[in-house]
């Protein structure tokens, strides 16, 4: 494959919304609405702040597996990774330097500070949702010949950020909080997620229909290996 500034584009905003959205998560938003009780579930209020464009990453990771096909999708969710993980290390190798005002070291730590297990949630889930997303998605696009793209788009979204949402909630809170609070807030940050893919869907449909028509390529994963760890493939 030729590297197109397009694409270039497209892989830099999915990692910037990667990032974007792990720094300002630690703020937690409300839309106004207390608790929510449905079954035995509560669906909280507080969102965190990324719910505002972390889901951008799975828009952008959509529109890569369907122009560009799974294997270079691949490449790009390894890339997110370890672009995460530098500025991880930078923002741990920051906190221990000595600040020069007490009050900054403390709002530092507070915004840019992690607890290993916060970590851990946060790279696992990233993996495992992305992967499932992109690999849905490319199975999608072959049963359905290349047709309804909106299936595609939203189903993939489903599995991903389901499988995002649980295995953040179920490796950061797990031991913490009752049961059925840590299914809420997975139940919660499932239906936000795909709501916001499914409004973004005409989005998807410019941006997709824009990159095949410049490009000249729509990429069929019929052959390809779907192991994620064969990055150079």
């Amino acid at each position: 494959m030729v590297i197109s500034q397009r694409f270039v584009v497209v892989a830099a905003l999915f990692i910037t919304c990667l990032i974007t959205a792990n720094i300002i998560a630690v703020k937690l938003i409300t839309l106004g609405v207390g608790p929510v009780r449905l079954g035995g579930l509560e669906l909280p209020a507080p969102l965190p702040a990324a719910i505002i464009i972390f889901p951008l990453s799975y828009i952008f990771g959509d529109i890569l597996t369907e122009v560009y096909g799974y294997r270079v999708a691949r490449r790009v969710i390894w890339l997110g990774f370890f672009c995460n993980l530098i500025a991880v290390i930078a923002f741990w190798v920051g906190g221990l330097i000595p600040a020069y005002e007490a009050d900054v070291q403390v709002a530092y730590e507070r915004i840019l500070g992690y607890t290993p297990r916060i970590l851990v949630a946060s790279f696992a889930a990233y993996l495992v949702g992305e992967f499932a997303n992109s690999f849905v998605l490319a199975k999608m696009k072959i049963r359905t010949r290349g047709r309804f793209l909106w299936t595609r788009t939203i189903g993939s979204t489903i599995v991903g950020q389901g499988l995002d949402a649980s295995v953040f909630i179920a490796i950061a809170f797990g031991g913490t909080m009752p049961g059925a609070v840590i299914g809420g807030i997975i139940l919660t940050h499932w239906l936000v997620k795909t709501g916001y893919e499914t409004v973004a869907t005409p989005f998807t449909y410019a941006v997709v229909n824009y990159l095949k028509g410049k490009e000249g390529i729509d990429t069929y994963d019929y052959d390809t290996d779907f192991n994620p760890l064969l990055v150079t493939r």
